[in-house]
């Protein structure tokens, strides 16, 4: 049995670029190496954007998060889990790690309600199927679970979940003890643009609210907050070039942690 659980979050930006997936498939290889369990979520906004404009369907984002129509759900799927997802598990398996792709909706995982009336077909994770992915995770089947962020409803709709969310849900409801968001940035900022190395709840608080983070980075350092609450005890943000260097070292993009504060 392995000690502890990493769920690692690849953006989308981060895919494109073939050296920061060399980086991740060996990152995963050697955390399963130090007897880490690692569950893999990915975005895909880069190519959901191409293949929208591909077929002049317009987008906009509020807040980082992608407003969703109908007639845009099913596009999105089909990307995420039909073309990045395939080719994400391709790469870990053809590095020498065992994975399996896994969709939030196909596979019943990442169960949801509509987040809003004026985000569309965005759902908000109400719960996670943890027994799913941990029976993936036991030593009977010993596979990376590769994570396509697309949720299911009460009436079998579907629902585009933003990355981030999904990945902070199912750290928290697997239990895990990091979580770890690649990213095409350094981590986060302070109001200066200099990279902030170590935070805590309490910090990550006061830059939501005076304004220092915003759009795509508002809603991770929202996930940030929310995964700290509910258990996950380390989150790291970094660049996916530097996967690998965030294994050795505190000291690569920013390590955020609980404080001894009490939540409510």
């Amino acid at each position: 049995m392995r000690q502890d659980l990493v769920v690692i979050k690849l953006g989308g930006a981060s895919l494109l670029d073939p050296a920061t997936r060399d980086q991740v498939v060996k990152t995963v290889r050697d955390y399963r190496r130090y007897d880490y369990d690692v569950v893999l979520v990915h975005g895909g906004g880069p190519a959901i954007n191409a293949e929208l404009t591909k077929r002049n369907i317009s987008w906009s984002f509020i807040n980082g998060q992608r407003v969703t129509s109908v007639e845009m759900i099913n596009v999105i799927e089909n990307v995420l889990f039909g073309q990045i997802n395939a080719e994400l598990v391709a790469a870990l398996n053809e590095g020498g790690v065992p994975a399996i792709g896994l969709s939030g909706a196909k596979n019943n995982l990442l169960h949801c309600k509509q987040a809003s009336a004026e985000l569309g077909q965005v759902g908000l994770v109400e719960s996670v199927n943890a027994e799913f992915v941990q029976a993936l995770i036991a030593p009977e089947k010993n596979v990376v679970p590769v994570i396509a962020p697309i949720g299911i409803g009460e009436d079998a709709e579907l629902f585009n979940i933003n990355a981030d969310w999904a990945a902070a849900k199912i750290a928290s409801a697997l239990k895990a003890k990091k979580l770890i968001f690649l990213t095409d940035q350094n981590g986060i900022l302070d109001q200066d643009k200099k990279l902030i190395e170590h935070t805590d709840y309490v910090q990550l608080q006061q830059l939501i609210n005076d304004g220092t983070v915003s759009g795509g980075m508002y809603t991770k350092v929202l996930t940030v907050v929310d995964a700290l609450v509910h258990g996950v005890s380390q989150v790291r943000i970094l660049r996916g070039t530097q996967a690998y260097d965030g294994l050795w070292s505190d000291y690569v993009g920013t390590m955020c942690k609980s404080s001894e504060v009490n939540y409510v």
